[in-house]
């Protein structure tokens, strides 16, 4: 049978107490007292005060950390990883500290083994001379928290940068590119750090609007197709390439592991029949994430064409707006406008990403010019985009609209009174560009105005 001694007080040979029991307080010892564990034995349920075990033999090779030590770690032969306890509790405490003074040259990594270090899912890098930390396991938010370190500087994140499916994939040194030119899916599969990446740059192009169709009027005009919306970021995430002036202000995007539907706008279909009192058909919208751009306006035959750049003007009506819906900075330009009245009027070129529409010359003609696309090295080559389209010229201005740089398709040239028409240059694939317009044609002589480039999503960021 088992003894029991049953007392709520044990005193010293002085009388004072060393153990004593009031309700539910048990306290041992006396002030002044010290309270040691025989060598060997060990406690459970005391939790920790915030200091560390020191281990005072040096580690030379990898190795898992035990709660409750304290570790130099001599890395003269080169790099050392400290993995961190696996299934921590609050409350568990691991030091590390540079034995030799080289982790400068060879650095030591504290592995995070499945648990956040600071918040972060990523491992750390002591990577200064004679530094160290104190890492408490707090919650599976924080994880473990750094609470002592011989600088904060001292102690970095190890890079880790974003992992992304989708498009076509190329490289351009330390960045990846992901080019969209039809629907697709842009996947992230895993998101990076600030050390490494965690937002991407893009540049977004919706679809050029069709030039107008001038098939059967003698004297009609026709305005060229405005180019598709150009959005764009600054560059300045994903190694500070050539954007336009569009995206000098513009923040890249930040990325979750998630996948982000692409839509890429068709351009415009060009027209076989005469648009009047209409205008010819406009770009579809181009999508990334919360980057929407949207189709340009087809050129007027007699109604207004807006959209990402508006359409040219014609047969009386203003030229299109750009812009619209509006976005800050504006993803394009109003058309041109008709220049003179009548059978001497010259319909205007549909506007560009940044430059609009240009009026004809009432004199003598030409057609408007389209007006100029931007330009950006994104994918690593200078490309210029989303240029307006020409207008059409008539008989009394036979001289077709140049198509704006970047795309745009040029206006057709009236040949004669009773010649046939010239149909409108189409804006070139995935440029965004708006179509050229036809130029009159005597009678029902066929003619086609000129369709608008399909757009294109393109994607970069850090990736190593």
């Amino acid at each position: 049978m088992a003894s029991t001694i049953k007392v709520n007080n044990i005193q010293n040979q002085c009388g004072a107490n060393i153990a004593n029991k009031c309700g539910t307080t048990i306290t041992l010892g006396a002030s002044g007292d010290t309270i040691t564990l025989a060598c060997g034995a060990s406690q459970t349920g005391f939790g920790r005060t915030g200091t560390v075990d020191w281990d005072t033999t040096a580690k030379t090779a990898s190795f898992t950390a035990v709660s409750g030590n304290g570790y130099f770690v001599n890395t003269t032969s080169g790099a050392i990883t400290v993995t961190l306890p696996a299934t921590p509790s609050a409350g568990d405490i691991v030091s590390v500290a540079d034995y030799a003074g080289t982790a400068g040259t060879n650095n030591i990594t504290v592995a995070r083994n499945g648990s956040n270090i600071n918040g972060e899912a990523s491992d750390l890098t002591i990577s200064n001379t004679n530094s160290g930390i104190t890492l408490v396991y707090v919650d599976g938010t924080q994880g473990w928290k750094g609470t002592e370190t011989s600088s904060l500087s001292d102690i970095a994140l190890q890079p880790e940068y974003i992992v992304a499916t989708g498009g076509t994939v190329t490289c351009c040194g330390d960045y990846k590119i992901h080019t969209f030119t039809g629907p697709g899916t842009f996947t992230v599969c895993s998101v990076g750090n600030p050390a490494g990446s965690t937002t991407v740059d893009y540049l977004v192009v919706a679809g050029g609007g069709a030039g107008a169709n001038a098939k059967d009027g003698l004297n009609g005009r026709a305005g060229g197709g405005g180019a598709g919306g150009y959005r764009e970021s600054s560059g300045s995430a994903s190694g500070c390439y050539s954007v336009s002036p569009l995206g000098a202000c513009v923040s890249a995007l930040p990325v979750t592991a998630s996948p982000y539907p692409i839509t890429v706008g068709g351009g415009g279909a060009s027209s076989a029949t005469d648009n009047f009192p209409g205008q010819g058909n406009s770009g579809s919208n181009s999508i990334f994430s919360t980057i929407t751009s949207s189709g340009g306006g087809g050129g007027s035959r007699g109604t207004v064409g807006s959209g990402g750049s508006g359409g040219g003007a014609a047969e009386g009506t203003p030229g299109g707006a750009g812009n619209t819906p509006p976005v800050s900075p504006p993803q394009g330009n109003p058309g041109g406008s008709e220049v003179g009245s009548c059978n001497c009027a010259v319909a205007g070129g549909g506007g560009g990403a940044i430059q609009a529409g240009q009026p004809g010359t009432a004199s003598s003609g030409p057609a408007g010019p389209g007006g100029a696309g931007a330009a950006s090295s994104i994918n690593g080559t200078p490309t210029t985009r989303s240029g307006g389209g020409g207008g059409g010229g008539n008989s009394g201005q036979p001289g077709g609209g140049t198509g704006g740089s970047g795309g745009g398709g040029a206006g057709g040239t009236f040949n004669g009174g009773s010649g046939p028409g010239v149909n409108g240059t189409d804006g070139t694939t995935n440029s965004g560009g708006g179509g050229g317009a036809t130029a009159t044609a005597g009678g029902a002589v066929p003619v086609v105005s000129g369709a608008g480039g399909s757009g294109i999503v393109i994607i970069r960021y850090k990736y190593q």
